[in-house]
């Protein structure tokens, strides 16, 4: 796992790379917090004064030998984090990463197995490994990467790329299958691609619709037809003849029960697409074809209205007023 550090390690003394990193997450400044109402403090000697910033170093120091005690050598804060409880943590070979947005906090905990947390009692319990934990410079920016953890349930992907707009190809295109396999692991269940389940949709409409008496019977030919639009369109991308393509697919799933045959573009042949790992999320399917067949439907719903505006003819002009005699 990787995110972005606009400070980088907060102490140009802390290490750049940590092996066996023990990692804790703070959900806590380190530092002194101010009083939630307004406070005075009169002092009448300098004396006063010393022991005031002396206490205020102790209160510091504290914080700081609490973290050394619990093992700690990555600190990695979601707030500030004082100079001074910089300076010890630096002096120990513990780096720190401060002001680090909640997201990624929530993320390192995942990959970590550290627990987020607002104390310093008990630091112990809640500390996260990984191998090592490095800061890195990658184009403009200081990169932190937490690398190798035991059992990561969160992972950063880094895309680099010559411009920008390959970046963001790179980067859509990133999304979009992992959001397919989001959407497979949520239905647990997918077709073959290539075509093949609009085939076998479009064949079972066909033998449906012979059974059909009345006019129904060419609406759902016209909708059996209208589902070859997929293979017929990866076979014309592919420079072949949809005319043989769409013959040869039909032949295949006519001798099968449950054929899984499709285009296959690269070769330009008909082929077994679970044996070539083409597979698409059942819930895709399904929707493309209800959006498909809603889109339809509100067309045809359109020129009804248009046609009964036709048929019902124009509308009479007005006759002469009283005022026009």
């Amino acid at each position: 796992m990787l995110f972005r550090s606009d400070k980088e390690f907060v102490h140009a003394d802390m290490p750049k790379k940590i092996l066996d990193a023990k990692i804790l997450l703070l959900d806590k400044g380190l530092e002194l917090s101010k009083t939630e109402i307004d406070a005075k403090i009169n002092i009448t000697s300098p004396e006063q004064v010393q022991a005031f910033l002396d206490r205020e170093s102790e209160m510091l120091k504290e914080m700081s030998d609490k973290i050394i005690a619990s093992g700690a050598n990555v600190v990695l804060c979601q707030k500030g984090i004082d100079d001074v409880i910089q300076h010890y943590l630096s002096k120990n070979n513990i780096a720190a990463v401060r002001r680090i947005k909640k997201s990624d906090m929530e993320k390192l905990a995942k990959a970590t197995g550290a627990v987020v947390t607002t104390s310093l009692e008990g630091l112990e319990t809640f500390i996260g490994h990984a191998k090592n934990v490095e800061e890195t410079k990658i184009g403009d920016d200081q990169m932190i990467f937490v690398q190798e953890c035991k059992n990561p349930k969160a992972v950063s992907i880094l895309i680099r790329g010559g411009t920008d707009m390959i970046v963001s190809e790179a980067d859509r295109a990133i999304h979009d299958a992992l959001c397919v396999v989001r959407q497979v692991i949520h239905d647990k269940m997918v077709v073959p691609g290539g075509g093949a389940p609009e085939i076998r949709i479009a064949q079972k409409l066909e033998v449906f619709a012979k059974k059909q008496t009345s006019k129904v019977q060419l609406a759902v030919q016209r909708f059996a037809k209208a589902m070859e639009i997929i293979p017929r369109t990866l076979s014309e991308n592919a420079g072949l003849d949809p005319i043989d393509v769409l013959s040869e697919l039909y032949a295949k799933h006519s001798k099968e029960i449950a054929s899984s045959f499709g285009v296959d573009p690269f070769s330009g042949k008909i082929k077994d697409m679970t044996k070539m790992n083409v597979l698409e999320p059942i819930s895709v399917k399904i929707q493309a074809i209800t959006s498909a067949a809603e889109a339809a439907e509100m067309i045809l719903r359109i020129d009804d209205v248009i046609a009964s505006k036709e048929l019902s003819g124009p509308s009479m002009p007005e006759g002469p007023g009283p005022e026009d005699y």
